[in-house]
């Protein structure tokens, strides 16, 4: 089992991180976001092998995870506070500028953290399955399969549920309203890391308010597909650092049809889209994530 040793950050606004901080601390630094229903550890390979190889690999378990501070209120998962917590961690560690990394829903605060930091404090993002946020809002009108891939969402969201997390943790409700890839590729020894995790209540009330404090509307199937009238597009800069977007084309929540139009969103854009894989690529094709990194970091 790889060994992943943490130490606990204090933030600026009174938030508590379980951070990995490996590699040395001269190294170009690479902050590593998990996704939802993770933790520090889906990036297990990349930090293994970037910290060998001269990057300083920082990568918190964010608020609401394992140990790190978990608030239950709603309000404290809004994206301004997600994306605080990343600039608080680099300024908590003695960190200027840095390539940010992330998958799913880390790969959500990733675009963010870049789209606020580009060229001041953000020099590189690395992003892996996470739709962009001027793509995605529209797709959930759009696009059939994105829309019913999404209704889960609506699921998270239901107080109705919360009795059920209050008893049994996260494990229920992604039974009750989510299909989780249940991949062969995933060790059992981090399954059951996740298991543990997900037994804890309060995390998965954390994990859930990532989906409930978003603004982001998602319409029922019975919906028309198309873009209301009172539709406003996001107001979304363009991204112009080098940014490396990782997309495994097997994603069934995160269809290929999010990579459209997004040569439009960033310049300069390197894509690599990862075949055979679903939506948790960064254990379930580990090398052809490390590849397509070290290619992107080296120009």
């Amino acid at each position: 089992m790889i060994e992943l040793p943490q130490t606990r950050v204090s933030l600026g606004n009174g938030i508590d991180l379980d951070v990995v901080d490996m590699g040395p601390r001269d190294g170009d630094p690479l902050i590593f976001l998990h996704g939802f229903p993770e933790n520090h550890r889906t990036w297990r390979h990349q930090i293994t092998h970037f910290s060998a190889s001269g990057y300083r690999c920082i990568a918190p378990d964010q608020r609401g995870y394992r140990g790190s501070s978990k608030p239950q209120e709603v309000s404290e998962y809004t994206p301004d506070k997600l994306v605080g917590d990343v600039f608080m961690l680099a300024d908590a560690l003695g960190v200027g500028t840095f390539t940010i990394v992330g998958h799913d829903w880390g790969g959500a605060i990733a675009w963010a953290v870049a789209l606020t930091g580009q060229h001041a404090r953000v020099s590189r993002a690395i992003i892996a399955n996470a739709p962009h946020p001027a793509i995605f809002p529209k797709l959930l009108y759009t696009d059939k399969e994105q829309r019913e891939a999404s209704q889960y969402i609506r699921g998270f969201r239901d107080t109705a549920n919360d009795d059920l997390i209050r008893e049994g943790g996260l494990g229920p409700l992604l039974a009750k309203e989510a299909e989780w890839e249940d991949s062969a590729s995933m060790e059992p020894e981090e399954r059951a890391i996740l298991l543990k995790d997900w037994s804890n209540p309060e995390a998965a009330f954390g994990m859930i308010n990532y989906y409930r404090a978003t603004p982001m509307e998602v319409p029922g199937m019975d919906e028309p597909f198309e873009l209301p009238s009172n539709f406003a597009a996001p107001e979304v800069p363009k991204l112009t650092i080098p940014t490396l977007v990782m997309w495994a084309m097997g994603d069934t929540a995160l269809p290929p049809s999010n990579l459209e139009g997004m040569e439009d969103q960033i310049d300069p854009l390197t894509l690599v889209k990862i075949e055979d894989c679903e939506h948790f690529v960064t254990w379930g094709a580990p090398d052809k994530v490390i590849e397509a990194m070290e290619q992107f970091l080296s120009n």
